[in-house]
């Protein structure tokens, strides 16, 4: 750690964080250290010390920018004129076809990070919370509906489908057809008559 005890932020700490996180798509987050990383960069443990306090100092940045992906992921695909329940299974089938790109090793470390992460549990309550708002306005979903309940109720299924479908190494499709499906019976609880 330098002298005066401030770390260093520069171009060597995006190297280190993008290399952590290539390790973990390859082989896990759990596989992660600090002697792969700075073998992999040929660099000494001192550069990653002046930079970082642990590997899972890393790993939190990491799993902090995967989780802003994932959000940017549902953010500018919504058109408040198109089909609403189609494009919420849309939206919500992209985070499992992410997932997938995520490779499973790094997913189940985001997973167990989401659980423990009140920023992005409330992120992801709020905007579906809004989803389920904006079809009560447009009369699309039964207006007596308890947007807390079901968003919660929504989180859960997304979150729960996609760490088993990827933990029990279910093929992309199938899984997506799966989720697709079971995802539409539950919207279709939620439609107006």
């Amino acid at each position: 750690m330098p002298e005066d005890g401030q770390l260093i932020h520069d171009e060597m700490s995006g190297k280190i964080v993008n290399e952590a996180a290539e390790l973990a798509m390859s082989e896990g987050a759990g596989e992660v250290t600090v002697r792969k990383i700075i073998r992999a960069l040929g660099v000494t443990n001192r550069v990653f010390y002046n930079r970082f306090h642990n590997v899972e100092e890393v790993l939190a940045i990491v799993y902090r920018d995967m989780a802003v992906r994932m959000r940017e992921s549902i953010l500018d695909r919504f058109d408040p004129e198109g089909d609403f329940f189609g494009q919420i299974t849309d939206i919500a089938a992209g985070t499992l076809v992410l997932s997938y790109k995520l490779k499973p090793g790094m997913n189940q470390y985001v997973f167990s990070r989401d659980s423990v992460s009140p920023e992005n549990f409330r992120w992801w309550r709020e905007r579906i919370r809004e989803y389920i708002e904006l079809g009560k306005e447009k009369g699309v979903a039964k207006p007596e509906l308890d947007s807390d309940a079901m968003s919660y109720a929504i989180w859960c299924f997304i979150r729960g489908y996609n760490a088993d479908a990827l933990a029990r190494e279910i093929p992309e499709e199938e899984a997506l057809r799966g989720f697709r499906y079971s995802f539409g019976v539950l919207l279709d609880g939620m439609k107006a008559v």
